[in-house]
């Protein structure tokens, strides 16, 4: 059995269906996609891959599978999608998710088209795997899929330990091993035993944490708009999107320098769009906070006229409404299941602070902040 060595799991040993998959350039292909996109903008050390990232979430597929004495066939299942559940994603990760999720109707989970596309079908079914299955628990589907992707998945217990540890940040701090030896099956339902209440809370607030000060920093924002705003011209410009999502980082940078040089160049160069607006949720009219893309173009070619700037110069970012997800994680309690929010009073505070971080964002040059500013106030209806 191969070893490789991992930064945060330490050694991490493969199985014969890992190894092969691991040399699929399918999954080769992980290693240039960067985990944190342009967060790295930010935190300069923050440099891993989804590569790694997929190891990590396969590790700890096996330790959750062995806790739950998984295993044979159903087990064999598991690692694999564990392995692969990233390998649908496009070049910067989530950034470039909501271009190709327009354009194709696809999310980066969903996999199945992908695997018989590539050679992944091939080797999973060279070791009796079915790719279908396979691609089902990518999608969180059945009482399985729920470690890939769900509310207790491990692949959220990677990434936060992960991710804090490249970035440098003390906020993503967990247990997984204490979380993956609480895991339990209720009825279907994959739940944390009886007295882990505080252990649930730890995964929501390392989450939290790390949502304001990692994930949604405004320099991460503001580089994000500009390069999805880019990518849409990279595609109307005539680049199909299949070629499109199945580029690496490097390969939308060297796409974006030769087609769409006034904002790929930027981004590459950091040489980022200011904040003319960062608007809080109680400042912002309701109806605003649900525009949807369309929507968001056509106010920021208002604004860009009435500023008198060209159409292209004025970014606007409308984030969704504050979610916490974490909070619908089901903990024993009393011997009864229930969901976190209705177990801990943790859950309303984080839900408070996280409405009180949401921020409707206008971006352009440093040069032009103030009549985008004056302009944006008058479209959006700001005060």
């Amino acid at each position: 059995m191969n070893a490789i060595k991992d930064s945060v799991h330490d050694w991490i040993p493969l199985g014969p269906v890992a190894a092969d998959l691991v040399d699929t350039p399918a999954v080769q292909r992980l290693r240039h996609i960067k985990q944190l996109s342009t967060v790295r903008l930010v935190y300069p050390s923050a440099s891993h891959t989804r590569f790694e990232h997929s190891l990590g979430v396969y590790h700890l597929a096996r330790e959750a599978l062995r806790f739950l004495d998984v295993d044979g066939d159903r087990a064999a299942h598991v690692r694999a999608a564990a392995l692969l559940h990233d390998v649908g994603h496009g070049p910067y990760g989530h950034q470039t998710e909501e271009v190709i999720r327009r354009r194709t109707g696809r999310d980066h989970d969903d996999i199945g088209e992908l695997l018989y596309e590539t050679e992944l079908a091939g080797v999973l079914e060279s070791h009796d795997l079915d790719p279908d299955r396979v691609a089902a628990l990518v999608a969180g589907e059945g009482e399985l899929g729920q470690l890939v992707s769900g509310e207790l998945d491990v692949d959220r217990m990677d990434y936060l330990v992960r991710d804090a540890h490249h970035t440098g940040v003390p906020y993503g701090t967990i247990d997984p091993g204490r979380l993956l030896r609480a895991l339990r099956y209720r009825d279907g339902r994959l739940v944390l035993a009886a007295g882990n209440v505080p252990t649930a809370e730890s995964l929501l607030l390392a989450r939290a944490l790390m949502d304001g000060t990692v994930y949604r920093h405004h320099v991460s924002r503001v580089a994000g708009a500009m390069l999805e705003r880019a990518c849409e011209r990279l595609l109307d410009g005539g680049v199909a999107v299949e070629r499109f999502r199945r580029m690496a980082d490097h390969d939308l940078l060297v796409a974006l320098r030769a087609e769409v040089p006034d904002l790929g160049g930027r981004v590459e160069r950091r040489d980022l769009y200011k904040r003319a607006v960062w608007a809080g949720l109680g400042d912002v009219p309701e109806g605003v906070t649900r525009m949807d893309r369309a929507d968001e173009r056509a106010a920021a070619r208002e604004i860009a006229a009435a500023a008198e700037l060209d159409r292209e110069s004025v970014l606007v970012d409308i984030p969704r409404r504050p979610t916490l997800k974490e909070s619908r994680t089901r903990v024993v309690v009393d011997g009864v299941v229930q969901r976190l929010e209705e177990a801990s009073a943790m859950v309303g505070a984080l839900r408070r602070a996280r409405r009180a971080r949401w921020r409707l964002g206008v971006y352009c040059p440093a040069s032009d902040v103030e009549p985008v500013a004056a302009a944006a106030e008058d479209v959006l209806g700001l005060p």
